[in-house]
């Protein structure tokens, strides 16, 4: 089974894909903890590294760039200095930037983390949750329009922070329908039903839940009929839910469920795993394999970053060691 998966990362390499979602930048502040703060019970970090790169559509597109893949971003940001700095860096690892639009009226949202050790300590976040200027969110149809042209895949990569409205989402499904692209969405839980006939929907088990309204099921038993019930409810092509330990799980219509064990070795930090789940399952859609291959490809590349420290992406060669070293 590995041989034909270990081939179907040489064609990743030039495969454009569009990602439309939210930008945003996460920092990491790294250190060690040597003693309690004497102004309030709580560790005083030593820093000794601040890393900024970017985060939630930003890092699935650095996904599809790090594996070979031609990225083509839409998405906003901010007038201001982090914005630029995050443009910059997209451009740095081979993204297309040229789909950004700057928001004068919203700053570039940054999240920062305080990392003692492999312990994340606090999460701040910079954001302004006002809705979006609609000459903002104006010219995003267009610019979807240009660059879905030149995609094979498209992902929608929501995070809730008001880029994929309803008029963008129905503009993207309408397009992406007619010219017989694969659409992707890994979901936020609020606008969990929005994604009807969606090529596949990427929650984890938490989003998966929520986004029916549901109890957390006890069992695999009672995550297939989650899986079934999505199916059915969105009528979508495939769910495919991610269970961190567990693994993931695909279900597909007439189809019986297909359980992927977790091929991670250590975890360090999950943090823009499911980045790497949707960019490398499209990857691999769009180069043309079938879905349970592309969903045994992205599980490995998952297994890959939660071994590293922050937001990260998988290298082909770290894809294809990670599957030369596969469990039997």
């Amino acid at each position: 089974m590995t041989s034909p998966l270990l081939s179907r990362v040489s064609r990743f390499a030039g495969m454009p894909v569009l990602v439309v979602g939210d930008l945003m930048v996460d920092r990491f502040l790294r250190g060690a903890v040597h003693r309690l703060s004497p102004e309030a019970p709580v560790p005083v970090v030593d820093v000794r590294e601040d890393k900024s790169m970017p985060g939630g559509a930003g890092n699935v597109a650095a996904n599809i760039a790090a594996l070979g893949g031609r990225p083509l971003l839409v998405s906003v940001v901010g007038e201001d200095p982090e914005g630029d700095r995050l443009v910059d860096a997209l451009r740095a690892v081979r993204v297309d930037v040229d789909g950004i639009v700057a928001d004068a009226h919203r700053p570039t949202i940054v999240k920062t983390r305080v990392i003692a050790g492999h312990h994340q300590v606090v999460r701040f976040d910079r954001e302004d949750r006002a809705p979006r200027a609609p000459a903002v969110l104006n010219r995003l149809p267009a610019l979807m329009r240009e660059k879905m042209t030149a995609a094979r895949a498209v992902i929608l990569s929501d995070y809730g922070k008001g880029v994929i409205g309803p008029r963008l989402l129905n503009a993207v499904l309408t397009l992406a329908h007619r010219q017989k692209k694969f659409v992707m969405v890994d979901p936020k839980v609020e606008h969990f039903l929005r994604y009807r006939r969606v090529d596949c929907i990427t929650p984890n088990l938490k989003e998966a839940t929520e986004g029916l309204r549901g109890l957390p099921p006890k069992n695999d038993a009672e995550v297939d009929a989650l899986g079934g019930r999505i199916l059915r409810r969105l009528r979508c092509h495939s769910v495919l839910i991610t269970r961190g330990e567990r693994g993931m799980s695909l279900y597909r219509e007439g189809k019986p469920p297909l359980h992927i064990p977790s091929e991670a070795r250590e975890v360090f930090d999950v943090t823009g795993a499911g980045d790497t789940v949707i960019s490398t399952l499209s990857l691999a859609l769009a180069a043309g394999a079938n879905l349970e291959d592309a969903a045994r490809l992205s599980n490995a590349a998952a297994g890959v970053v939660v071994g590293k420290l922050g937001t990260a992406t998988v290298s082909p060669a770290e894809l294809l060691a990670a599957l030369r070293a596969r469990r039997p």
